[in-house]
């Protein structure tokens, strides 16, 4: 239906703004002489106990614990590509440079999802929607105008493997969230968002628990700056941003170009990253170039939310007989 559409598009949206803090706090542990390593493993340590809390007003495990059973392995690897070979690049190019300019490469998520649905799917979802292509190439374009805007016509090559992290991560969060959507709709198990997210993060623990184990004997123990910036990170992204995420995900599953526009909604994360790290890390400002990147990739926003709503208008017998 239309409306579910576009209020999967509105709540992506809002899980946008705090996912923007994932940059930011990120940028902030680097910037202020703090390793990246803690701020993406405490991060996904903290989130855990935090979604275990959100849990018992969320109907509590409910099937999750037989799911888990069930299949340890397709949760073990998924919830591993989707979260720990997300965060981990992610992390790592903060260092790179200011948090709008890593917040820019991740618009590469904007065609991962379309890109790779012929290799996920089965079904009628196993193609290419030319549409959502395009306009995810329109983002894209305005991304990479933003980011030769900053780097004043070229980039450096320590600035293009930051570049090459960040799109493997784009790539990596799309593919984990789908796959870990296709096997519950394969076994018909019925998951909240809250018992999906928290799933996930369970399933990760046992690698982000090495990753800990190996950074506390080669760095040392986290700062307490560090792991206050951790748990930021874990409330507004880990766990919020998250879930409201995997909700809008859940609601146009089904529905291939509303599902994209929902991920395309992630690419606001880079204008409200520039207002963010400009007002509270006085990072640069982006100018002229940069600026014609911002308004490409408003104007894809604009136009994926408006085809996800004729979708959903054409699944809808009954807008289709008004």
């Amino acid at each position: 239906m239309r409306s579910t559409a576009l209020k999967a598009v509105a709540i992506a949206l809002l899980s946008a703004l705090f996912f923007t803090f994932t940059y930011v706090l990120n940028r902030a542990v680097v910037s202020g002489g703090g390793h990246w390593q803690w701020a993406v493993i405490l991060r996904y340590l903290f989130t855990l106990p935090m979604l275990a809390a959100v849990l018992p007003f969320k109907g509590g495990l409910g099937k999750l614990p037989i799911e888990l059973r069930s299949h340890p392995r397709t949760w073990l690897i998924w919830s591993t590509v989707g979260f720990v070979l997300f965060g981990v690049p992610l992390t790592w190019a903060a260092t790179s440079g200011p948090s709008w300019l890593v917040a820019g490469s991740f618009q590469m998520t904007v065609l991962a999802g379309p890109l790779m649905a012929p290799f996920i799917y089965g079904d009628e979802r196993a193609r290419w929607h030319i549409g959502s292509l395009a306009i995810g190439a329109l983002i894209v374009g305005g991304v990479m105008l933003l980011q030769f805007g900053h780097a004043h016509g070229g980039l450096d090559a320590s600035a293009w493997l930051a570049v090459g992290a960040v799109a493997f991560a784009a790539f990596a969060y799309p593919l984990g969230n789908r796959k870990i959507l296709l096997h519950l709709e394969r076994t018909g198990t019925k998951l909240g968002p809250v018992q999906r997210v928290f799933g996930m993060t369970l399933a990760s623990w046992p690698l982000w628990l090495v990753l800990a184990a190996v950074t506390l004997a080669t760095i040392g123990p986290p700062t307490p700056r560090e792991a206050l910036l951790a748990a930021g990170t874990a409330l507004s992204s880990g766990a919020i941003a998250t879930i409201l995420f995997f909700h809008a995900t859940e609601l146009v599953g089904r529905q291939p170009t509303a599902l994209a526009a929902v991920e395309a909604m992630q690419a606001a994360e880079l204008l409200l990253a520039t207002v963010i790290g400009v007002l509270f890390l006085h990072e640069s400002f982006p100018d002229a170039v940069s600026g014609l990147g911002a308004v490409g990739i408003i104007v894809g926003i604009a136009l994926f939310a408006w085809v996800s709503g004729r979708e959903g208008v054409a699944k809808d017998p009954g807008d289709r007989g008004a």
